[in-house]
């Protein structure tokens, strides 16, 4: 559905020539219900030669209006072609009508740019609409890797581009620090601290020891337990400096060890340019009561009952049983079955924690986002139908999954960290290529879509690589500007100054195809937005950058499209405001990615 233009930035030229369609159908079909007005779209035609824009207002009103799409598309035509900035107006297919707009309204697009600069593309479409996106929430079992780094940039950036879109976003991390997984640190840690004051005990004989085995065994555990042991000396063992009874060591050890990783985790997340504002704890979030109150909600509607659910297909969860237990009526609200929150013996399933989180979530967004692992497919409809039961359908809920990376190098798959043990970890891949390529890399698919990171592809400078492309583009611009100020002085090719240049000399097809380029980035933004694809303006990126590379070698070729000419400084200036302007706009769409444009490549 497209969005209400009246949200939009006044320098989305769709948005401008989107309200122009509108009125005109409004006049074709009087009366046609502000609903199906609302649905008319205006997107770029993908061949320049069937005109610059296309529109399905026809098509929308025909079936309300009990007519002809043709019939209507030709009155609109009409009405279209009288509009200053239409050149041609043409109906095509089964009910679209094309627009081709006058260079003098693509050269203007330029000007939009440059006044608008680092808030072009920006808008107030989701005004109002807060949300709330959760990423990351890795458990705090050891140092982040490549498994969590996609999940984590694309949270990223969707909440980058919610922001750009208008929306209140808060930024949030669950720390899964309760259950068995932090029992297991818990041991791991103590195995560690025993070596780290001389008492060296076979993995497999302090195993035997523990509830369900020693897990965690990498490296990264070291230096924990090295800063618990000189915190706390040889006081958390026996007296022969063997494994004490856990009332004397597990809390102080739990603490620390839980400290200390998220500590790393926050470091590791910072060195990827990712921070969040909120960081909830699963185990305050148990103390606090709200489980039971999420619970004790649902009951008061009459949405709980006890019963027996049928064995589930495939795996069988870890917190099913064949026994009577406290079921929610989830199949009410679109779940394929009810499901479980407490069990037979009174304590609480996952899925009920998880409740009890997300109604704290709930209380102060419209809409929440989880940025989850491609293997939580069945999550998604039972934790939708359970905050639209407890919030009346007031507070929306969103998924968007992440399918695994695998990271390769000379055509093999990278070796695990020592360190990590198990693993390549975030800040290996960091050190290898740095944040800005990992963050584009990790954006230029989709991403339920499987990928592989080539370390290899990533580095080369080479037009086949998207990061060094995108890049070069703008250090590019950013080169010919800087020249620019040698010739003409700085102060005439500021934005400010480029914006009175005579852009009539922006004629030739390459540079129209450019401004048309540039002209729908603020729609880029919007679609990808409500598409919570922030992979879009990834692609935005290296068709842009492919668009200015192009123009840069016809240049070669022709030098009438050549940026700078010393004897011509009106053809110049307005090259130069081309130029800043696709700079500007590479930098708009980097931002929302969270990669740092160069201005200069070494």
């Amino acid at each position: 559905m497209a969005a209400d233009t009246t949200t939009l930035t006044t320098d989305c030229l769709f948005a401008r020539t989107r309200v122009q369609v509108c009125e005109a159908l409004r006049s074709v079909v009087p009366g046609l219900p502000e609903e199906v007005v609302q649905r008319v779209d205006l997107t770029p035609t993908r061949d320049p030669s069937h005109g610059d824009m296309a529109t399905n207002a026809a098509m929308l009103a025909a079936k309300p209006a009990r007519r002809k799409p043709a019939d209507i598309a030709a009155e609109l035509v009409a009405k279209l072609s009288e509009l200053p900035g239409v050149a041609k107006a043409e109906a095509a297919g089964p009910g679209f009508v094309n627009l081709t707009l006058k260079p003098e309204v693509l050269q203007g697009v330029a000007v939009s740019v440059l006044k608008a600069g680092d808030r072009y593309g920006r808008s107030t479409m989701g005004q109002g609409t807060r949300v709330n996106v959760e990423y990351v929430s890795a458990n705090p079992t050891g140092p982040m890797h490549v498994g969590h780094c996609r999940g984590a940039v694309v949270g990223d950036a969707l909440a980058n581009l919610l922001e750009a879109s208008g929306s209140p976003v808060t930024r949030e991390y669950y720390i899964n620090d309760a259950g068995t997984q932090v029992v297991a640190l818990t041991w791991a840690t103590y195995w560690r601290y025993l070596q780290a004051i001389g008492t060296d005990i076979p993995a497999d004989e302090f195993g035997a020891l523990t509830p369900n085995g020693l897990q965690y065994q990498g490296e990264y555990l070291i230096p924990v337990a090295q800063s618990i042991a000189e915190k706390h000396g040889r006081s958390l063992a026996n007296a022969e400096g063997g494994p004490a009874d856990p009332s004397v060591w597990f809390e102080t050890v739990r603490r620390e060890a839980l400290t200390q990783m998220m500590a790393a985790i926050r470091e590791d997340l910072e060195a990827l340019g990712i921070s969040h504002e909120v960081f909830a704890s699963e185990a305050e979030t148990l103390a606090s009561g709200r489980v039971d109150a999420a619970i004790a909600k649902l009951d008061s509607k009459g949405l709980l009952y006890e019963g027996v659910l049928e064995p589930p297909k495939g795996k069988m969860p870890e917190d099913w049983e064949a026994r009577p237990q406290t079921l929610f009526r989830s199949t009410e609200f679109g779940d394929d079955q009810d499901r479980a929150l407490r069990k037979s013996d009174g304590t609480n399933t996952y899925f009920a924690n998880d409740i009890g989180y997300h109604a704290q979530k709930a209380e102060n967004a419209d809409v929440l986002i989880d940025v989850l692992g491609a293997d939580h497919g069945g999550y998604v409809s039972r934790m939708r139908a359970a905050i639209s039961a407890l919030t009346d359908g007031k507070t929306g809920f969103e998924v968007v999954m992440c399918q695994i990376v695998r990271v390769v190098k000379n055509g093999e798959p990278v070796k695990m960290s020592k360190r990590a043990g198990t693993f390549v970890t975030l800040r290996d891949l960091l050190d290898e290529v740095g944040k800005d390529a990992v963050r584009f890399t990790m954006l230029t698919r989709k991403a339920d879509a499987q990928m592989e990171f080539d370390l290899d592809a990533v580095v080369a400078q080479t037009r086949d690589n998207p990061v060094f492309y995108v890049q070069y583009a703008h250090a590019r611009c950013r080169s010919v500007l800087r020249s620019a100020e040698t010739m003409f002085g700085t102060e005439s090719v500021t934005p400010e100054a480029l914006c009175g240049a005579d852009l009539t000399n922006l004629s030739s097809d390459v540079e129209l195809a450019v401004l048309r380029r540039l002209a729908a980035f603020p729609r880029s933004v919007e679609a990808a937005a409500t598409a919570r694809e922030p992979h879009r303006i990834a692609t935005y990126c290296i068709d842009l950058a492919s668009d200015f590379h192009a123009l840069w070698n016809r240049g070669r070729e022709d030098t009438t499209l050549r940026f700078l000419h010393e004897n011509d400084r009106e053809t110049s200036l307005a090259k130069l405001a081309l130029v800043s302007a696709i700079a500007g706009t590479l930098r708009c769409a980097l931002t929302i990615l969270g990669v740092v444009p160069v201005e200069e490549m070494r």
